[in-house]
């Protein structure tokens, strides 16, 4: 296993606290020769050669490089101290301090076993150097004593390090699990969201089929009854019999959206059959889908003759639903269809003589379901749908106030290349 951030931290503050150790006792040395016990060479020879030691592990460390693995480096400083406590006194010697430091970091990185045993060894080292390394006047007893001691001391060290490395390790488990578990919690809740949204988006799709169906059937339905009961005749029975199959291929090209709703899992705009529509017929199937009679009629194409590459189905679907909403609000006023070509983009403009809208109302009249007016309480997709039309088109439509009273819809659409 490759070491972690914070293992290579853990290391590095190790390599610190060996450098600072060392040198601490060589300053000791030089304020109080008297440390030594005796003779002062051999002590010093120790002393720099654990100083070069621990500058070379502190430079191989601070390089990325180890020279030693952990465990090794701390037995070769447990022995290092053991050799430093037998010529500065033994029993008494101030060096009996930096064991503990051992022992803590044998703990920390074998496991509490580990740690027991080295302090085993380092009370066991130390006893032999108290024994050995003490000065005359010290009794034998209080070598053995001093000894002990420490052995007791350094194994109750090591003890208590292992309960807590292991509580450590404890806590350790316990967060993983609840992370585990939070991230599994959350991970359920995405999935059933992502459930939610595909029901609803089925749901959505069926309720736009039936919104948009709704207009050429029933004038499907009602110019077919005029033609079977003869009420009609002459130019009347053309129209009549024109109307019929423009209504075909409307509802044929919905049809053909309604086969992509099944393919996108829902979406009720379906996939983009671009092709070239003359403006004058579009803007003229627009009036007659939406029902809108001749006298109350307002077409404009701009440039006279102009003929665009665009996705009829869906633009057709979008300009009856905004010109059946200014037919049904505006009384007996006329409803004007301005259609505009230039510069690779489609301007069209519905504008009526209704009420218009209750100010603060432009962005909360296309979401789902929201219905204003006398249609307050009806399923209030028109709109919506609309503005799920436009977004699949990359196009821009905004709802203002007209001069004199009324509505302005403009909707801007970029045109697919030819």
């Amino acid at each position: 296993m490759e070491p972690t951030l914070e293992h290579a931290r853990e290391d590095r503050s190790a390599v610190v606290i060996r450098v600072v150790a060392v040198a601490a006792v060589g300053l000791a040395l030089v304020l109080g020769p008297q440390l030594a016990r005796g003779p002062v060479g051999p002590l010093a020879a120790l002393v720099a050669a654990a100083f070069g030691y621990a500058v070379v592990l502190a430079v191989a460390d601070f390089r990325g490089r180890q020279l030693l693995p952990p465990r090794v480096a701390t037995a070769i400083d447990g022995v290092l101290v053991v050799v430093a406590c037998g010529l500065t006194g033994g029993a008494e010697s101030i060096m009996v301090a930096l064991l503990p430091l051992v022992v803590i970091a044998a703990s920390v990185r074998g496991g509490a076993v580990v740690g027991r045993l080295a302090a085993v060894v380092a009370g066991a080292g130390f006893t032999v150097g108290a024994v050995l390394g003490s000065d005359a006047d010290v009794p034998l007893a209080d070598r053995w004593l001093a000894g002990a001691w420490w052995t007791g001391f350094l194994v109750a060290a090591s003890v208590l390090v292992g309960v807590l490395v292991q509580a450590l390790e404890r806590q350790l488990e316990a967060a993983a699990l609840a992370r585990a578990e939070h991230e599994a919690f959350l991970e359920e809740r995405d999935l059933r969201a992502r459930l939610l949204a595909a029901q609803q988006a089925r749901l959505d799709g069926v309720r736009v089929v039936l919104h948009e169906f709704r207009t050429p059937v029933a004038s499907l339905t009602a110019l077919s009854t005029d033609l079977a009961a003869g009420r009609l005749s002459g130019a009347s029975r053309e129209t009549a019999t024109r109307l019929l199959a423009e209504h075909a291929v409307h509802l044929r090209d919905m049809l053909d959206g309604l086969a992509d709703v099944a393919v996108a899992q829902g979406s009720p705009v379906g996939r983009v059959r671009a092709r070239v529509v003359p403006l004058s017929e579009l803007a003229d199937a627009v009036l007659d889908a939406a029902g809108v009679a001749a006298a109350r009629r307002r077409p404009s194409v701009v440039p006279d003759g102009a003929a665009v590459r665009c996705d009829p189905q869906r633009l057709r679907r979008v300009l009856t639903n905004l010109v059946e909403n200014a037919a049904r609000h505006s009384g007996d006023a006329p409803v004007e269809l301005d259609l505009r070509h230039a510069d690779g983009r489609l301007v069209a403009e519905i504008r009526d003589r209704g009420p218009g809208l209750p100010p603060g109302q432009e962005g909360v009249v296309t979401a789902k379901g929201v219905a204003l007016g006398e249609r307050r309480g009806t399923a209030g997709l028109g709109l919506w749908i609309v503005e799920a039309l436009v977004a699949s088109m990359d196009g821009e439509l905004s709802l203002v106030p007209r001069d004199g009273g009324g509505l302005v819809a403009h909707l801007d659409l970029p045109l697919p290349a030819p």
